[in-house]
């Protein structure tokens, strides 16, 4: 283990724009320590740049739960739930296994809120987590537990988006 510290459970939220970023940065800091991390991207399976860019970085694990297509919040498609559910027992294993110091679960909030994965699961799964090692969870919609429960939170605030100014989504800058 790079620490004898604690680890931390750690939220990124909120529905402004560079919460994987930050869980991102966040895990090359911990690269530069030493440590081991395991990033695993919810609900994502398109080459986003942090994805391409930490993809051959040594000591990080990087693996994808989802499809490239968007989530029906009300009516996911069963592939989603599947997708997610197996991601999560991919997450499980990497936190419990102590192969990690650092597990990063991108978009998971988002996961959760949509029901993929149930939030019982996850709470349980953070009780469980070894004391040494930390867990990021990113994503629209932290739930009130999880802030609760989370040792560092961060809500990340839209106060503009080019989107309402009808800009194109485009590479380098949303994916």
């Amino acid at each position: 283990m790079a620490s004898k510290k604690p680890g931390l459970i750690m939220v990124f939220t909120g529905d402004g724009k560079g919460k994987t970023t930050a869980a991102v940065g966040q895990a090359i800091r911990a690269l530069g320590q030493g440590y081991r991390v395991y990033m695993i991207h919810f609900m994502k399976a398109r080459d986003y740049g942090e994805f391409i860019a930490t993809a051959t970085l040594p000591n990080l694990t990087l693996v994808r739960a989802g499809r490239d297509d968007f989530v029906n919040r009300d009516h996911p498609e069963q592939i989603d739930i599947e997708l997610a559910r197996a991601g999560f027992a991919k997450a499980r294993e990497a936190v419990l296994n102590g192969d990690y110091d650092l597990v990063v679960l991108d978009e998971i909030n988002v996961a959760v809120d949509y029901g993929l994965i149930a939030e019982a699961d996850l709470m349980q799964l953070l009780e469980q987590k070894p004391s040494e090692v930390t867990v990021i969870l990113t994503g629209r919609g932290a739930s009130t537990e999880l802030v609760k429960r989370a040792d560092m939170v961060s809500e990340i605030l839209a106060i503009k988006h080019h989107y309402n100014q009808g800009a194109d989504c485009c590479p380098g800058i949303e994916y």
